[in-house]
């Protein structure tokens, strides 16, 4: 599991609710990552997680796959960060990474993610995964739709357990 990290001296409002069996927010999945996710101003998300050597790639360094998981999820959910009363969810239609530097293992790295461009039923996100000095490793950005009706309905019909887990 990642471990995530709560400071009372960072900027951390809210925390964002979380499902059970999500593979990157959810609480009880034995091989989820277990983040938690506050919001950090209007359409602004943020989080920090420190992954252990179970998600090695090379020797010492994060695989750019669960960087990419991690940005998608972050950036996704700068949607539930605004003042909407329903829950807004959207699929992710494009994701391109620009990898700057190597994100290492066993060390606290901070994640971001913001809305820059809301049409509507398309989104226009970034967001980038900070080193422990504050440089940026990875940058993202990505174009996110509407979840067609029909399928938030049945979404809604199962129970995912969203709520704020302690």
């Amino acid at each position: 599991m990642a471990e995530t990290h709560e400071h009372e001296h960072e900027p951390y409002h809210d925390q964002q609710a979380s499902a059970r069996w999500c593979f990157v927010c959810g609480v009880v999945n034995p091989v989820g990552l277990k983040i938690k996710f506050f919001n950090d101003g209007y359409q602004q998300v943020v989080a920090r997680v420190t992954f252990g050597d179970e998600y090695q790639s090379y020797p010492g360094v994060v695989h750019g796959g669960l960087i990419a998981t991690v940005l998608d999820e972050t950036i996704g959910r700068a949607l539930l960060a605004d003042d909407r009363p329903d829950l807004r969810f959207m699929f992710t239609a494009t994701l391109n990474l620009r990898y700057h530097k190597s994100v290492p293992l066993n060390q606290e790295v901070t994640v971001r993610g913001r809305i820059d461009k809301d049409r509507g039923r398309v989104v226009q996100a970034s967001g980038e995964m900070l080193l422990p000095d504050g440089t940026v490793a990875v940058e993202a950005a990505c174009t996110l739709v509407n979840i067609p009706p029909e399928q938030v309905d049945e979404m809604k019909e199962q129970d995912i357990g969203w709520q704020v887990y302690p």
